[in-house]
């Protein structure tokens, strides 16, 4: 998202939230910086990735860089140890000891690292927040890991879809015995289209998935080599004509969409 796109959103009044990946400390700053300007509602805090990403000084010099230019707005790291780092308690605590705006983890290490952020971070206290970050983990995130929220891929593609999965997942977690089965029939539906979030090529399945839904802008893409096969284009409409068809179904039965019209 450019940085006029961040400017135009907030004036329009739509809380942005700003991601801080960058190609090296300063210019991630100077993201953060922008955000706090413009009036951005929050920060996704981006692992340095380039260079000593393994490091944790380097990566702790990193998200103080971060964290400081912009200490008035809630910011959560995004986890994910394929960036070769993964944040573990001591790193977070030492973090929000001196920068209070740190106010949680998107997690998108799977349902291990999920769990380990549950465990030992996020229920820490109230005001540390978990968000599911990969779109297989919704069910396992909010019923397990006590997340509060997801940002997820297919979520761009099929928004009504994801909303009822979360909501019964959040039911679920509360105890309901019929939203837990089915928001795992649901997410069980959805595992191949999520799964395109745990590879390389998901921006490519979920902007191609986007124009089969009716979004032609979503065809563009920032290297005009970047596209996919014919057999993965043609692996990803069959996924959506058998998900679509099911959940025309099935949203119709008893109990799958009570808990989503509340």
């Amino acid at each position: 998202m450019s940085w006029p796109t961040h400017h135009s959103l907030v004036a329009a009044g739509i809380p942005v939230i700003v991601g801080t990946g960058a190609i090296n400390s300063a210019s991630a700053v100077a993201l953060a910086e922008h955000a706090a300007k413009v009036g951005a509602a929050g920060l996704m805090v981006i692992p340095r990735v380039l260079s000593r990403g393994s490091s944790v000084a380097a990566q702790r010099n990193h998200f103080k860089a971060i964290l400081s230019a912009a200490p008035a707005l809630p910011a959560v790291i995004y986890n994910s140890p394929h960036y070769g780092f993964q944040t573990r308690a001591d790193l977070f605590f030492e973090l929000r000891s001196a920068h209070p705006n740190l106010i949680g983890f998107k997690e998108f290490g799977g349902a291990a690292a999920m769990t380990y952020a549950a465990e030992h971070i996020t229920n820490h206290d109230d005001g540390i927040v978990l968000m599911v970050g990969v779109d297989t983990c919704v069910f396992h995130g909010f019923v397990k890991c006590g997340a509060v929220g997801a940002i997820t891929g297919i979520g761009n593609v099929l928004p009504k879809e994801v909303l009822h999965l979360v909501a019964l997942a959040k039911a679920a977690a509360e105890g309901d015995v019929d939203a837990r089965l089915r928001a795992q029939e649901l997410s069980e539906a959805l595992e191949v289209l999520s799964m395109y979030d745990e590879g390389a090529d998901l921006v490519l399945y979920y902007k191609h998935l986007m124009v089969l839904e009716g979004n032609p802008e979503y065809a563009l893409n920032f290297n005009p080599t970047d596209e996919l096969s014919p057999s993965q284009r043609a692996h990803a409409e069959a996924q959506l004509r058998q998900f679509k068809s099911w959940y025309a179904v099935w949203s119709k039965q008893s109990g799958a969409v009570e808990i989503y019209r509340k």
